[in-house]
């Protein structure tokens, strides 16, 4: 099998970075639907050091978090050489009137909470550009 096609055929790491355990629970949740592997944590301490240590496909960041912000994790991620090209994608409860504001910190995308499973798909797919093998998290909800 070419390291091409073995890339395709494993499944993404998602770095997730949420302070709220209600939200973290559901993300996890979400995740397993969609096919992803994850790493998670509720605060913001370590996450460049995660980020360097497990090199994660994307990372899903919390906004509001306890220390240090998503905002200023989101600007030392970009600023490190071994995670500056790791997509981040904000978690917010901000609307969409902070788009602008959210993008110029240094994140790639945002989803808004509260979310549907298949909005989180969606931005994964996209920021991902179809890199792995997802399942249809609608589809699999349906045949249960």
């Amino acid at each position: 099998m070419s390291d091409e096609k073995k890339r395709n055929s494993q499944q993404p790491l998602v770095l997730v970075v949420e302070a709220d355990e209600d939200s973290l629970l559901l993300m996890n949740y979400a995740l397993d639907l969609i096919g992803c592997k994850f790493i998670c944590q509720n605060n913001s301490s370590n996450t460049v050091l995660m980020a360097r240590e497990y090199q994660p496909d994307l990372i899903l960041l919390d906004i509001f978090l306890p220390g240090m912000s998503g905002v200023e994790v989101v600007r030392s991620l970009k600023q490190e050489p071994r995670t500056g090209s790791i997509p981040v994608v904000a978690v917010t409860t901000f609307d969409m009137d902070e788009r602008e504001l959210i993008l110029d910190a240094g994140f790639d995308d945002y989803i808004t909470k509260p979310y549907l499973i298949e909005d989180l798909e969606a931005v994964i797919r996209r920021i991902l550009k179809r890199k792995f093998q997802f399942y249809k998290a609608f589809n699999l909800c349906q045949d249960s």
